[in-house]
């Protein structure tokens, strides 16, 4: 990865920040999804997903709510297979169905996860740049206020999208059904109606961006003394990402277990025991996410750099 310095990471536009976190989303989707649809077939294994039944799949970047309805016998996640375990069901499924199977039910969410992504790491940038304008460079304030800020963003623009989507799926509504439908909640229940399911999200992700951002500008900081570098390399832009996204990922997995209680409506006992499986996902999409996000930007600035040196 090219060496990054605060100077050359100010001179990536908003435009290049939204161009790397986007090419960063679909690297992390890609590596992250095949760990969710081999989770999500484990479960249809052991427990089928009736009719109405409601199971959180995820891609690497947000979580989606995916509801089992009529019609859906050869839906991915109920496809049939005689799994002994991770790798049993990884092996079996691409010598079987194909390797392009591992990607199941990924194009209709990165509908929604691409704008989510581009939102909050493009406002995560440009709130870090203006607090650093006011507080000082230094200031261990500002990935706190500019991350929690950034995901309370870009969670209320994306919430009531993500509600339609889970609507549509479920009742197969054409576009002008789906209008009627949304048109007739909101004259009874109120504009805010399509919110509903946001305090959980906000619950969660807010407390977690906190976190992670924290931890990483802390640790990237520490690894960059420890090596002696004053710029830090794709290493450790991967290793903090990964590290600052674990132990987000910890502290708020009882924010977690409600998101998904509300999200489904069920009380199960595996939520309950979701930490591994939790950070086994949530570890790699943060470190493969931020490390590709960082390279795009170094990219970029080092592009505009030999740009501004033409003559």
């Amino acid at each position: 990865m090219a060496e990054m310095s605060d100077n050359n990471l100010d001179k990536t536009t908003i435009i290049q920040q939204a161009i790397a976190s986007c090419c960063g989303a679909i690297i992390t989707s890609l590596f992250v999804t095949p760990l969710d649809v081999i989770k999500t077939r484990l479960q249809a294994q052991s427990n089928p997903f009736p009719k109405g039944k409601c199971f959180v799949y995820s891609n690497g970047l947000m979580d989606h709510i995916c509801v089992c309805g009529n019609g859906d016998s050869k839906a991915w996640y109920k496809k049939t297979g005689h799994f002994k375990g991770t790798l049993d069901a990884f092996v079996k499924i691409i010598q079987i169905e194909g390797i392009k199977s591992l990607w199941s039910g990924l194009p209709p969410t990165l509908i929604m996860a691409l704008p989510t992504t581009v939102i909050y790491f493009t406002c995560y940038d440009q709130l870090s740049e203006a607090l650093r304008s006011r507080l000082g460079k230094d200031d261990e304030h500002i990935p706190v206020l500019a991350g929690s800020l950034s995901r309370f963003g870009s969670v209320t623009v994306v919430s009531p999208l993500e509600l339609i989507r889970t609507r549509m799926q479920y009742r197969k509504l054409s576009y002008k059904q789906l209008y009627t439908c949304v048109s007739s909640k909101v004259a009874t229940d109120g504009w805010f109606s399509l919110w509903r399911g946001w305090s959980s999200t906000v619950l969660r992700d807010v407390p977690f961006s906190a976190m992670y951002w924290y931890n990483y500008e802390r640790f990237k900081k520490m690894m960059c003394k420890e090596v002696g570098a004053q710029e830090p390399t794709f290493f450790i832009a991967f290793t903090s990402g990964a590290a600052s996204g674990s132990i987000a990922a910890v502290i708020t997995l009882p924010f977690d277990v409600v998101k998904t209680h509300r999200q489904t409506e069920l009380w199960e006992s595996e939520t309950l025991k979701s930490a591994i499986p939790r950070l086994f996902k949530v570890a790699p999409a943060c470190a493969i996410m931020i490390s590709t996000y960082e390279y795009g930007k170094s990219f970029f600035s080092h592009l505009n750099e030999k740009m501004n040196q033409r003559p």
